[in-house]
């Protein structure tokens, strides 16, 4: 049987839909990247805004219409938070809750009859579904849900409360990524830094132990709330596996509006937390998540959150007008914006996220960095791209590079635009990509 997986939304989604692929893998089926002749599809979807909501309906009845033969498996936040419209939309066969994903296989080989056996009965030893999908980073879940109620966050809502897996399963599944030929993992998560709250561990702990008994030559973090993180955490870095880059949501840069927000991080406890960082490692890469025109927000409170922004220096930005989430306080707070004004402050501030990530990556013209090469632009072209340890995204022209190698490279040119991009990869020079 063969199975194709979906995602939209966070690094989350991905880590789950890589641990289902190597489970099907596992019981003797294969996975494909072509949904047109999948047996069965397996979309994970997102609800962390209005458009994401929006974006899950449509690739739903899109999947449907590409192969409508196939049994459609719908799961995620999008499918948690609305489960009676999403089953009773066209062509979905099963609907899989977030609290109930551990048991999505199990649920899908019953669905389609399959007791999960190979073409000749024997359950083999599968390949890493990584690999398959055409992926040579792997994403490992080390928890899910939040026990925090930012006013604005669904995604608490659908995720449910805080579970963290066991340090032992987190290190066999990256033990056993490693030995498949994956040379970095992302941890990930819905409350990261929240790990082991439940279990009487912590990130630092199991950051410890990551490092010491496993060989995975490189380990980064996905996003990670600027809280509960201990003191010395950033001692860590001093093991260069762990890679100098953290994703910081701020979501905003005024401590009036954070407070409306119910975020636990003050704008000096950030910045503190952001100095102690690049004082650990030079040139750690900080990147976050923002917020505009949350409700209430001001001109002055606006004007405060783009200096901060400019002060700190993040790498890259992710920035979201604010979306109103029915369910959330947010959603009910008085003085709303009107998305004029959002769209307006989106492009400022996106407009100072460029000016800022071109100096980010111009400090890196000249130094020698080590690139995990992940992908050729086209099988007709000697062209690779690959990531830095600061999590930039590097290219360049090579015909000996090989997928999963890790090689060192001089960086010699910033790439301004996709043109700029292509002519320095003819060139055969390392170039920074701008756009990440």
């Amino acid at each position: 049987m063969y199975i194709n997986f979906q995602a939209l939304g966070c690094r989350l989604n991905e880590a789950e839909l890589e641990t289902w692929a190597n489970q099907f893998m596992q019981r003797g089926h294969q996975v494909t990247a072509d949904a047109e002749e999948a047996d069965v599809v397996v979309f994970n979807s997102c609800a962390v805004t209005a458009q994401a909501d929006r974006k899950s309906r449509q690739q739903i009845a899109r999947l449907q219409r590409r192969n409508p033969t196939a049994s459609l498996v719908v799961t995620g936040c999008h499918a948690s938070l609305n489960p009676q419209a999403v089953k009773s939309s066209l062509g979905v066969d099963l609907v899989v809750d977030n609290q109930d994903k551990e048991q999505l296989v199990e649920q899908t080989l019953q669905l389609v009859g399959e007791d999960g056996a190979s073409v000749s009965g024997v359950v083999v030893e599968s390949p890493n579904a990584l690999l398959v999908r055409g992926r040579h980073r792997g994403f490992v879940k080390i928890q899910d849900g939040c026990r925090y109620r930012c006013t604005y966050c669904i995604v608490t809502i659908a995720r449910g409360d805080e579970r963290s897996r066991s340090e032992a399963d987190i290190l066999a599944e990256i033990n056993r990524l490693h030995q498949q030929g994956i040379q970095e993992v992302a941890l990930t998560g819905v409350h990261v830094g929240g790990y082991g709250s439940d279990i009487d561990s912590s990130l630092f702990r199991l950051l410890q132990q990551i490092l010491a008994h496993t060989d995975m030559p490189r380990i980064r973090l996905a996003s990670v709330e600027p809280w509960d993180l201990e003191s010395n955490f950033f001692e860590l870095f001093e093991n260069p596996r762990l890679l100098p880059h953290m994703h910081l949501p701020i979501q905003s840069g005024c401590d009036s509006v954070l407070r409306r927000m119910a975020r636990r991080c003050k704008t000096a406890e950030f910045a503190r937390l952001v100095e102690q960082a690049r004082s650990a490692v030079p040139l750690f890469n900080v990147t976050t998540d923002l917020i505009t025109g949350f409700p209430g927000e001001t001109e002055d409170e606006w004007r405060q959150s783009m200096d901060f922004v400019a002060s700190v220096g993040f790498g890259h930005m992710h920035i979201f007008p604010f979306s109103a989430r029915a369910g959330t306080k947010a959603a009910r707070l008085p003085e709303q914006l009107n998305g004029a004004i959002k769209k307006a402050r989106s492009r400022e501030m996106h407009a100072l996220a460029a000016e800022l990530k071109q100096r980010e990556l111009a400090r890196h013209i000249g130094s020698e960095v080590e690139v995990l090469w992940e992908q050729q632009i086209n099988p007709d072209s000697a062209q690779w791209i690959g990531y830095t340890p600061h999590y930039h995204k590097i290219i360049t022209a090579d015909s000996n590079i090989r997928a999963s190698s890790i090689t060192r490279v001089s960086v010699d040119a910033l790439s301004v635009d996709a043109t700029m991009l292509a002519n320095h990869a003819r060139q055969a020079q390392v170039t920074l990509a701008e756009f990440g």
